[in-house]
């Protein structure tokens, strides 16, 4: 059978040169892993996480130590959504719009319009699921980062945070929502400065390359994280010692929610809640306290706030592929795959002949999992 869907590749990269322009940070600042892309949709593939090291003093003897084992810690990663946009003519409908010269712009804008619906799905899940499982935070509730001019400490805020916890520092990201890349423009002055910022990128593009050692990435995505309702909780737990990331609490009431920020009495860290209250609990990210805390200790419920993130490139993994087929293929007359140059992201697009009409499906199978908190902090705006 002849390939009906070649004539189509124009108006599909048409369209891709479009989609790639969205501002989908996340896409492209996130890591690909391909175990987790030959996985089935809801099947778990286990990313093994190498704990942290220790050292043992050299003390001379007969034989070797009978040391060096390790518990290898892991985390779940699932293809968790298939999903397609159908895009659908009839003959008459065709005839019309090709009587007048507009079927091909029509459809073209239509396979636009699903690729974009997609691509903004898998990057509000991306961001979704890493502001959720950050370690700590840096910045203010309800103030956008970077509002004072020739002042950098959002930037190091973060990156402290980052190094704090032992993130690498070859590919590091900074994925920030609107109001933080507008002030970075209307503010920062001295990014635009080429004898100090070292290019011209902010000045003529509106967006530069690095900023100490982090890849600067804008995502629409982000937006605003609305706090539980938790107040008046205290510690219950004697032994609270750093490192620890289940957190128990007595008396009190309300939520607590993933994503929330809470601080405790005597310290000033301000810690990202993973999983929500439960049974007397709530899990905030690794590397846990960085203090130990005392029974009765205040926890206090940060206010609402837009995430912006911080973290290394290996911090999240991304899974993406064309939905499985069954044995022998289904229904569908041809399919052809199209990448996007510029993300990453590879959509099949899949025609099905029916009766007097024709329907086209605009489909990806995607998965996303941050495994290691400790490399993600969160910049509050």
């Amino acid at each position: 059978m002849a390939n009906t869907l070649t004539d189509l590749i124009p108006d599909l990269y048409e369209a891709l040169d479009v989609v790639s322009r969205e501002a989908t940070g996340f896409i492209s600042a996130v890591n690909r892993n391909s175990n987790a892309e030959r996985a089935a949709v809801n099947q778990t593939v286990r990313v093994p996480i190498t704990p942290a090291a220790t050292t043992a003093n050299s003390t001379p003897g007969v034989n070797a130590p009978d040391t060096g084992d390790q518990t290898i810690d892991n985390v779940d990663v699932t293809i968790s959504k298939s999903k397609h946009v159908p895009v659908r003519f009839n003959g008459e409908e065709t005839k019309g719009l090709q009587s007048a010269g507009t079927f091909s712009s029509i459809r073209a804008d239509r396979f636009y319009q699903a690729m974009r619906a997609l691509v903004n799905e898998i990057e509000s899940d991306i961001w979704l699921e890493a502001y959720k499982r950050s370690s700590r935070a840096y910045g203010t509730a309800g103030t956008t980062p970077f509002g004072t001019a020739a002042d950098m400490s959002d930037f190091a805020g973060v990156l402290r945070i980052l190094e704090e916890n032992g993130a690498p520092k070859n590919d590091l990201q900074l994925a920030l929502g609107h109001a933080a890349i507008a002030n970075l423009r209307g503010k920062q002055s001295g990014l635009f400065k080429v004898n100090e910022a070292g290019t011209s990128d902010m000045l003529r593009n509106g967006m530069t390359d690095r900023i100490m050692g982090m890849a600067l990435r804008h995502s629409d995505a982000i937006s605003v994280h609305t706090k539980g309702t938790g107040a008046s909780y205290l510690l219950n737990d004697a032994t609270s010692e750093a490192g620890d990331t289940s957190i128990a609490v007595d008396t009190g009431s309300g939520t607590i929610l993933a994503g929330d920020v809470v601080t405790f009495a005597g310290t000033s860290d301000k810690y990202v809640v993973n999983s929500a209250l439960s049974g007397g609990s709530f899990g905030i990210g690794k590397p846990g306290l960085q203090v130990g805390e005392t029974d009765n200790d205040a926890v206090t419920l940060g206010n609402s706030y837009t995430p912006n993130l911080a973290f290394a490139r290996s911090a999240i993994v991304l899974a993406t592929r064309a939905p499985a087929m069954p044995e022998g293929g289904d229904s569908a007359s041809d399919t052809v795959q199209v990448q996007d140059p510029i993300s990453g992201l590879t959509f099949e697009i899949a025609l099905y002949k029916q009766f007097l009409q024709n329907v086209y499906h605009v489909r990806l199978a995607w998965g996303q999992r941050a495994i290691k908190p400790e490399h993600i902090a969160t910049l509050i705006g």
